[in-house]
């Protein structure tokens, strides 16, 4: 694909989608945000198929990015996914059918390392080829597991668009980490221990800078894992962030007293890795900051000067 694209992006105004934008721009493109609130240029919600419809009539775009989330905080309970279970089915299904009423040629779409499952994966690192979507232990995670699936299988299988997934790894930097903050300062923010286990995290310019590379150079049909070179669990990156910000350690508690934060006690229970190779090989992607503290400690810089 060229540069100098006319993109519709979803979900401009959220913390990814921000940095998307700017990394889309930087890359000589022009960017046009698709959401619900004020300094959007296209408003509507992608639940709304009809008002979305309407909003984009009569517009063309060479590429949609879809990065639209129905997330305001970190999830802890199952509730806190179910809008974004529904968005990624629904909203994907919405904004296909905008893509294509647009003359779009490209579909984008943000995918989540989570969709090869919840559970302890151990020390191989999961690459594209193992299975995406399995179906889920319970009914709860198979709800989860059947936003990601569908809207892969929405992306990959829609006759005319050349559908594109990155798997992004735990978002944190700017926009993200400083939600996290006040909660450590004021110690409401407890996490078990990590016990061996850990988690792909990704920086969100680094994440931004993976879909620019993958708007001109993802191969249609294909996902790519995005996420640093250090896994790390999730106590060890709040223990980073405290450290970093000169904030409280995060208080310790036992796994099981974390049950009734279902979500958040998935998380917590779960590890994996993932290879970063092929991204690295065919979007010619490399992550400026390799670990978690690399990038925490350039966000502290930023915030202090």
């Amino acid at each position: 694909m060229t540069t100098n694209q006319n993109i519709l992006l979803a979900g401009a105004s959220g913390v990814l989608g921000r940095h998307i934008a700017t990394a889309l721009a930087d890359a000589g493109h022009k960017v046009t945000g698709l959401g619900r609130s004020e300094g959007n240029g296209v408003r509507a919600d992608l639940m709304d198929r009809d008002a979305l419809l309407r909003a984009v009539d009569g517009q063309h775009f060479d590429t949609v990015v879809h990065a639209a989330t129905a997330l305001r905080k970190p999830p802890v309970r199952h509730r806190d996914m179910y809008a974004t279970d529904a968005l990624r089915i629904e909203g994907t299904a919405h904004l296909i059918e905008a893509a294509r009423a647009t003359g779009a040629q490209r579909f984008v779409t943000e995918s989540m390392v989570f969709g090869y499952g919840y559970g302890d994966f151990g020390d191989r690192a999961i690459t594209e080829d193992d299975v995406f979507g399995p179906h889920g232990t319970d009914p709860e995670l198979e709800r989860h597991l059947a936003g990601m699936r569908t809207k892969e299988q929405l992306t990959f299988e829609t006759a005319g668009l050349e559908g594109v997934a990155l798997r992004f790894g735990l978002f944190y930097g700017p926009g993200g980490t400083d939600a996290l903050l006040p909660l450590l300062r004021r110690r409401q923010l407890p996490a078990p221990a990590d016990q061996g286990r850990v988690l792909p995290w990704v920086e969100l310019t680094d994440a931004a800078r993976a879909v620019a590379a993958a708007v001109e150079h993802g191969r249609p049909g294909q996902a790519y894992n995005i996420a640093d070179r250090t896994p790390m669990g999730f106590r060890t990156h709040l223990l980073c962030v405290a450290e970093e910000f000169g904030l409280p350690r995060p208080m310790s508690v036992p796994l099981w007293l974390t049950r009734p934060m279902a979500y958040a006690h998935t998380m917590f229970s779960s590890s994996m890795r993932v290879s970063t190779r092929k991204a690295e090989r065919e979007l010619g992607w490399t992550p400026v900051y390799p670990s978690g503290r690399d990038g925490l400690a350039a966000l502290r810089a930023a915030t202090t000067r």
